[in-house]
C-alpha cells in the first residue's frame, strides 16, 4: 500500500487576502486553533504563508501594532508545494530538506490543501504498523 498526498491531505484550512490586517487573522487562528494561514490572491492563487512564528516575530518582537499590519507585510512567499499525486515518501523528504512543517497540495494553481509534518508522522507510523504487522503473518510457520 502506498500513500499519497491525496491521502493524507487536510482539507480544511484557513485563506486570507494579503490585505488582511494581522489582528483580525490571528483572531480567527486563535478560534479555529491553528498555527498558519495561507495568503491567496482574489483567484485562490496561493501567494504566501503566515505562521505563528511570523506574527511573533514580525509583529510582536518588533512592537508593531497588529491592526496595522497586512499578512501581505509579514507573508512568507517561498512555498513548499506538491501535486496530489506525490507519493508521502517524497513529502517527507521535502519537509526535510525545506525544514518545513507545512506542505501545501496544489492542482492547476489551487490549494486542494496542507500536509502537517504531524499528520505524516502519524500516517506513516500507522503504515508502517501495517507493514510490520505484514511481514510477521509471511514469516509464521505454515505448519
Amino acid at each position: 500500500m502506498v500513500l499519497y498526498a491525496k491521502d493524507i491531505v487536510e482539507r480544511e484550512f484557513l485563506s486570507f487576502s494579503p490585505s488582511t490586517s494581522v489582528r483580525d487573522a490571528a483572531k480567527t487562528m486563535a478560534r479555529e486553533h491553528q498555527g498558519f494561514v495561507i495568503v491567496t490572491s482574489p483567484a485562490k492563487v496561493p501567494m504566501g504563508i503566515v505562521t505563528e512564528w511570523d506574527l511573533l516575530a514580525k509583529v510582536v518582537a518588533e512592537g508593531r501594532d497588529p491592526s496595522n499590519v497586512s499578512l501581505g507585510e509579514i507573508m512568507s512567499t517561498k512555498l513548499v508545494s506538491v501535486d496530489p499525486s506525490e507519493g508521502i515518501d517524497r513529502v517527507a523528504q521535502l519537509m526535510a530538506d525545506e525544514g518545513t512543517r507545512r506542505v501545501l497540495v496544489v492542482k492547476d494553481s489551487q490549494v486542494l490543501g496542507v500536509i502537517r509534518v504531524r499528520t505524516i508522522l502519524a500516517r506513516m507510523r500507522e503504515y508502517i504498523d501495517s507493514v510490520s504487522a505484514q511481514i510477521a503473518r509471511a514469516q509464521k510457520p505454515m505448519f
